[in-house]
C-alpha cells in the first residue's frame, strides 16, 4: 500500500497499530499485504515498512501514541475529538504523542508531548459537540 492509501485506510478505522497484533489492522502488515511471522524487520520488504511506517507517522492528520494495549497506535485527526472525551478512560502515558527522532550519534530517541497538550484546539473544540455515546462509538475498536 501507499502512503494515501494507508491514510486512508487510518482514517477509516481511527487507528491503527504500527506493528504489533491487536484488534485493528498493523501498517506493516497493510504495506506487505499479509500476515508476518515473527519481526517486520527480518521480512524481504522491511524497508518498504519502515519508509511507510514513518511517512504516515510524520503526516499532520496522524499522532503516535501507545493508545492500544501500550503498543505504538497511530490515530486519525478525526478520533482526536472522541479521544478527549474518553481520555480518562486511558492511562495518561497511553496518550502522549511520541516523536521519534535519531541524534547526530545515530542514537534512536522517543521524545513525548503529554496529553492534551499535542491536541489542537479545533479538536478540543469538535469535543465538546460529543457526548459519551458518540465518543464511543468512534472508539470502540480501542475501548
Amino acid at each position: 500500500m501507499t502512503t494515501d492509501e494507508l491514510l486512508a485506510a487510518l482514517e477509516e478505522h481511527g487507528v491503527l497499530l504500527e506493528s504489533a497484533k491487536g484488534p485493528v489492522p498493523n501498517v506493516a502488515e497493510l504495506v506487505v499485504g499479509a500476515p508476518i511471522a515473527g519481526s517486520w524487520w527480518a521480512h524481504p520488504d522491511s524497508h518498504a515498512v519502515f519508509a511507510e511506517i514513518n511517512a504516515l507517522a510524520e503526516h499532520p492528520d496522524v499522532v503516535r501514541t501507545r493508545l492500544l494495549n501500550g503498543k505504538v497506535t497511530l490515530v486519525h485527526r478525526r478520533v482526536w475529538p472522541a479521544l478527549v472525551v474518553l481520555a480518562d478512560r486511558f492511562p495518561s502515558a497511553r496518550l502522549a504523542a511520541l516523536h521519534e527522532r535519531h541524534t547526530d550519534t545515530g542514537r534512536h530517541v522517543v521524545d513525548e508531548v503529554p496529553f492534551p497538550d499535542w491536541v489542537p484546539p479545533e479538536s478540543l473544540k469538535a469535543a465538546r459537540a460529543l457526548d459519551d455515546t458518540a465518543a464511543e462509538a468512534v472508539l470502540a475498536p480501542v475501548l
